[in-house]
């Protein structure tokens, strides 16, 4: 298994000898406006795209979209993404996505197996209270299959009873979670803080975590020197690996689940 982060939340997935696109958002730097009511009125993303993305999109077998934020699936990554493709999404989304164009779209309501892989959606909560509410339904996606370490992707969420099950019923090898601890004028984080990227760790020892949603859209104020710092002081800094824009994280264990 391999996963590159694109930027923020855009992953692409190599698994079983099939490529993935998680999330994308392709706009160019400072293509669209801030998120309004933040306290850091920016346009975004605040950085450009690590390298020319139409080469990516050529060797594509499937996209994942988690849901239907602006910053995980744009007007851009709309215009540009090949629309026959397999594109696996929450069954909340799946009218927007045919209408915008995508031929092949596929709900997953629980699991589902495509090419060998079995899909999992996992829920989660994207904040509390009214704000979390208001921010519609999101998901998750878990990837096993033969041979291969478990993935789970948590998608936008906060630490909550939703990832702690996921986490044990999956014992997933490597999890990426989404930080950044976004946050509006009012009311608590919508995305993961360092806290809650450290209750991650302690309730999965045996996976690598991999926090992504960093430093590209406007009110995720979490820095990823800040939330190293967070991780050393646990004693969690060996854990968690923290990509820049355009890496890659080959997962090397030779223990499969």
């Amino acid at each position: 298994m391999k996963i590159q982060l694109i930027r923020h939340a855009t992953l692409l997935i190599e698994y079983k000898g099939r490529t993935l696109l998680l999330d994308p958002m392709l706009s160019e730097q400072g293509a669209m406006p801030p998120v309004v009511n933040t306290a850091n009125a920016v346009n975004n993303p605040r950085v450009s795209l690590p390298f020319a993305i139409a080469p990516l999109l050529e060797k594509l077998d499937g996209i994942i979209v988690t849901h239907l934020h602006g910053d995980h699936l744009d007007q851009a990554a709309i215009a540009q993404l090949p629309k026959g493709l397999p594109l696996f999404c929450q069954p909340e989304d799946q009218n927007v996505l045919r209408g915008h164009g995508f031929t092949q779209v596929i709900p997953v309501d629980r699991e589902l197996t495509w090419e060998s892989i079995r899909l999992t959606r996992t829920g989660g909560q994207h904040g509390t209270g009214e704000i979390g509410a208001k921010m519609g339904p999101v998901s998750g996606f878990v990837l096993a299959a033969q041979d291969e370490p478990t993935l789970y992707v948590a998608g936008d969420t906060i630490w909550c009873e939703e990832v702690a099950d996921a986490l044990a019923a999956h014992t997933p090898a490597v999890v990426a979670v989404n930080s950044g601890a976004a946050q509006f004028l009012v009311g608590d984080p919508i995305t993961m803080t360092a806290a809650d990227v450290v209750e991650v760790c302690r309730h999965a020892p045996q996976a690598t975590v991999l926090p992504v949603h960093l430093e590209v859209w406007n009110h995720c104020f979490l820095t990823r020197s800040q939330l190293a710092e967070a991780l050393e002081v646990e004693g969690l800094g060996k854990q968690a690996v923290i990509l820049a824009d355009g890496e890659d994280y080959v997962h090397t264990d030779s223990k499969l689940d």
